[in-house]
């Protein structure tokens, strides 16, 4: 036990909804410094909670607007991270690795596949183009839900002025983005973390860890110093040994980053140097045990002395936090998913009925083959050419019939496995990596960008600062 801490172990092995998991191999042994987000990366917050606030604060603002909101309320089963608002139709789509939309729904109505197809056929989701707005991380919960309701009031004719979807969706942001900078949902979380966060005293001793294996520590977040001191604070130094605080943990620490620019430009770095968070220009360079505004990543590793992949990064944003360091700096990374922890654990507890399903499926598969063979012997038969059975035509179109009626019966059986296993995680959405039998395109956006990922801090301590995370061989459909 280290000083007055408590114990804290993840069980071995550990439980799969725990693992790191990797996409390039990682060797933490020659990673000198780890960097860390801190809101949804070191400190998690309960999602319902911080959005239905954050619901709240957009909806007052809207309120002011005139707009007749004042009955909407946060749904915290029509959004997931991973969609992706079609600002243009009004629509939230799920899309699949290659951009082709799986599933759609315009306001809070679902669209049939026939809708879907119609409107989306022709159509690549591609997150370069302003249409889209893909929903990175939980903080965008809220927005997007506030989103799909006012398509419907806005459909019905009652909101107030001419205006479109991209329109809608640009008072939605404003509105979100004026609540952060009134800092009125963060005093309230200050005021009140436990019923907003959730403490983890396997995070700091994880953190501990690399610190005493020689890592250099990193805070590095948006988040200000009035909001990050005291949740910080809050989350850390109960369950640090002795006096230690979480500021003594961390080789340098930055606040109000501005990510993703922080990644890809410079900018003046300022000292705070009160508790209440006045500022003065930098001199002299970073110094640990002082807290610093703005900078850039380029002056963290002029600091350190060191570039490139000896630096790992870890958030929960993919863009801010994961693409824009491993695209422009070549930093490692590392990408929080906490509902990977749910998703997981579904997956685990749905595997004796994915196993019947895809025995179905195979069974499914030999009678589609021998029905095919059938046809292809009536069509030969009927138009003269090729090898010839000597069945009859009659026989066969008997026996295609009994595999038609056999098929049927099949899909009644593979139909509700089917449903259940498209609903894991979401009845509405799904599991966040998958779309339809294929990869989602969120994990797609994970694979390219994100060196491993996992579900929490905290999951580091079981593999310890020493820990070789080794890819998996990379699977392609002619693998056997």
């Amino acid at each position: 036990m280290l000083g007055g801490m408590e114990p804290h172990a993840l069980p071995h092995p550990v439980p799969p909804e725990r693992r790191i998991y990797c996409n390039r191999t990682l060797n933490l042994r020659s990673i000198r410094a780890i960097g860390y987000d801190m809101d949804y990366t070191l400190v998690h917050y309960r999602v319902k909670e911080w959005e239905e606030r954050a619901f709240d604060q957009i909806r007052r603002r809207l309120l002011l607007r005139g707009w007749p909101v004042e009955d909407l309320q946060f749904d915290e089963r029509m959004v997931i991270r991973g969609l992706v608002v079609d600002t243009e139709l009004g629509n939230m789509v799920k899309a699949n690795r290659f951009g082709f939309v799986v599933r759609a729904c315009h306001g809070t109505r679902f669209l049939d596949h026939r809708e879907q197809r119609e409107i989306y056929s022709r159509t690549i989701v591609d997150l370069s183009q302003p249409r889209w707005y893909f929903l990175n991380t939980l903080f965008s919960l809220s927005e997007g839900s506030m989103f799909l309701q006012l398509v419907d009031l806005l459909d019905q004719g009652k909101l107030p002025g001419a205006m479109g979807y991209q329109d809608l969706f640009r008072a939605v942001r404003q509105s979100l983005d004026e609540a952060h900078m009134e800092g009125e949902l963060k005093d309230e979380i200050v005021s009140n973390p436990d019923r907003f966060a959730v403490k983890d005293p396997e995070v700091p001793l994880a953190l501990l860890d690399q610190h005493h294996a020689g890592k250099k520590l990193l805070l590095i977040t948006n988040s200000d110093w009035g909001y990050a001191a005291p949740i910080m604070s809050w989350a850390f130094d109960s369950h640090l040994p002795g006096r230690m605080t979480w500021r003594d943990l961390f080789d340098v620490v930055i606040v109000s980053a501005r990510k993703p620019e922080f990644f890809t430009s410079q900018a003046r770095l300022f000292e705070v140097v009160t508790e209440e968070g006045l500022l003065r220009p930098a001199t002299g360079g970073l110094k640990k045990g002082t807290a610093y505004f703005g900078g850039s990543a380029r002056m963290v590793e002029r600091h350190l002395g060191l570039t490139g992949d000896e630096i790992l990064y870890v958030g929960d944003h993919m863009y801010g936090d994961v693409h824009v360091s491993k695209d422009v700096l070549r930093w490692r990374t590392a990408l929080i998913l906490r509902e990977l922890e749910d998703e997981v654990r579904a997956i685990e507890e749905f595997r004796a009925r994915r196993a019947e399903l895809e025995r179905l499926m195979e069974e499914k598969t030999l009678l589609e083959d021998r029905m095919d063979r059938i046809r292809l012997e009536i069509l030969r038969k009927r138009n003269g050419y090729g090898p010839v059975s000597e069945t009859p035509i009659e026989e066969l179109e008997e026996r295609a019939q009994e595999l038609s009626q056999a098929l049927l019966e099949l899909d009644a059986q593979i139909a509700p496995l089917a449903q259940a296993s498209a609903q894991l995680g979401n009845e509405n959405w799904g599991p966040l990596m998958r779309a339809g039998s294929d990869k989602s395109l969120l994990a797609r956006q994970m694979e390219s960008s994100a060196d491993v990922y996992t579900s929490r801090v905290a999951n580091f301590l079981a593999a310890t600062p020493f820990v070789y995370a080794r890819a998996a061989r990379g699977s392609l459909p002619h693998d056997p």
